[in-house]
């Protein structure tokens, strides 16, 4: 198991909120422009240093203890690996906190890019901009132990139960394509749909891995993993938010990309995010 995911007990119920919702030490280039036509210094919040953003509470296994500057955490190495293809040193990268709702909206941002487990969506982009991936998600089924999902070891056992999903989101859209027998209920919010399941009305939610990982462990009480859906042609991708049109945009982009092609996010990936599916069966 990932050295994160053995400290994650510190998340703790407060985590429900969150479902319903080593660097360089040279000086910046980055942020004084460059020749090769990057962002100069006046596309930054902050002339000189990298502003990002994550979540008011910053859950593990993405941020440990609630504390980006550390840099430990996927997603706090994520953005510091970001920053340093940017050209700035870790000291020259400020956090600032702020909720999910309000840093998706559309206007003016107080941070140049925001990570905090945002998936890529056509409807977000129309008044946000997005990086190139840095993580593509799993779903996964929970319930709840000694329900009618409790025995249940593939596709198949699928069909015979009520599942429940938020609208419109990849989880429910998985769900549709892999398991099109079962019964399908759709909610508002993930929220909803587990205070369906503890209510009784439906038999399993679907949730992406990661948020599953947390559920089961933390917050929905007497839960187990049915398992993982298999991939379904359905991407739940992770980028980082910049404002609309931020000039921003490309270079952490080429950032995301370079990061992908050199290895790093994977070894990342690897490091703290490993033991999410540790002991979970792949329903076939």
């Amino acid at each position: 198991m990932s050295r994160s995911l053995v400290r994650a007990a510190s998340v703790g119920v407060a985590a429900l909120a969150f479902v319903l919702a080593g660097c360089s030490s040279s000086p910046a280039p980055a942020a004084s422009g460059d020749a090769a036509g990057g962002p100069a210094a006046e596309d930054y919040v902050t002339p000189g240093t990298f502003t990002i953003a994550t979540g008011e509470t910053a859950y593990e296994p993405y941020f440990i203890d609630d504390d980006p500057e550390s840099g430990e955490g996927f997603e706090a190495a994520v953005a510091y690996a970001v920053a340093e293809k940017l050209g700035f040193a870790a000291e020259d990268v400020e956090w600032v906190r702020t909720s999910f709702e309000a840093a998706i909206a559309p206007g003016p941002k107080s941070f140049d890019v925001n990570i905090q487990q945002y998936t890529i969506t056509d409807e977000r982009k129309q008044g946000v901009d997005f990086s190139s991936p840095y993580y593509s998600a799993s779903q996964s089924v929970v319930a709840l132990k000694g329900g009618a999902a409790d025995g249940v070891s593939d596709i198949a056992g699928l069909a015979d139960l009520t599942i429940g999903a938020m609208a419109n989101s990849t989880s429910a859209q998985t769900l549709e394509q892999v398991a099109p027998d079962a019964e399908e209920r759709l909610y508002n919010s993930n929220e909803d749909a587990v205070a369906a399941l503890g209510a009784g009305q439906i038999d399993a939610i679907v949730l992406d891995t990661p948020t599953a990982y947390l559920a089961v462990n933390f917050y929905i009480e007497n839960s187990f993993f049915v398992g993982e859906l298999p991939p379904a042609g359905i991407q739940d991708e992770w980028g980082l938010l910049l404002a609309k049109d931020s000039p921003l945009t490309p270079a952490v982009t080429e950032a995301v990309d370079e990061l992908r092609a050199d290895g790093t996010l994977a070894e990342l990936e690897k490091e703290w995010l490993s033991g999410l599916t540790e002991g979970v069966t792949l329903l076939q």
